[in-house]
């Protein structure tokens, strides 16, 4: 498997982690201490730095930096999207469309180059 597709692979489950740590407590923890929550959400984070560092290690090899961030976010909102709908019960809204529209145009314009030759 070649580097893009391990970091991608990484990158993912990542942020499954990582929307658990920031946003599962206000579903399974809102009537405990916020101090308790944020404990809670550091405990899930530890998983998430342990797949997001060797991602952005490995991703680096094949990529700059403000493409790994790009990456990152396309793949944030592809977990969070569904993470919100179906576990936090939020309403679908065209927000989300746009906003991956907007997504969209910033990976075209960061991996252009590498798709595309130079611009």
């Amino acid at each position: 498997m070649n580097h893009f597709m391990i970091t991608v692979i990484l990158l993912f489950c990542s942020n499954v982690f990582m929307t658990f740590a920031w946003y599962g407590h206000l579903r399974n923890l809102s009537h405990r201490a916020w101090i308790i929550a944020a404990l809670v959400s550091w405990g899930i984070a530890l998983f998430e730095y342990l797949l997001q560092v060797p991602a952005n290690r490995i991703g680096h090899q094949v990529m700059n930096v403000g493409q790994l961030k790009i990456l990152q976010e396309v793949i944030t909102l592809s977990v969070f999207v569904p993470f919100s709908l179906l576990y936090m019960k939020e309403k679908l809204t065209m927000d989300y469309l746009w906003a991956g529209l907007c997504l969209m145009g910033a990976v075209f314009f960061i991996f252009r180059a590498k798709f595309f030759g130079a611009c």
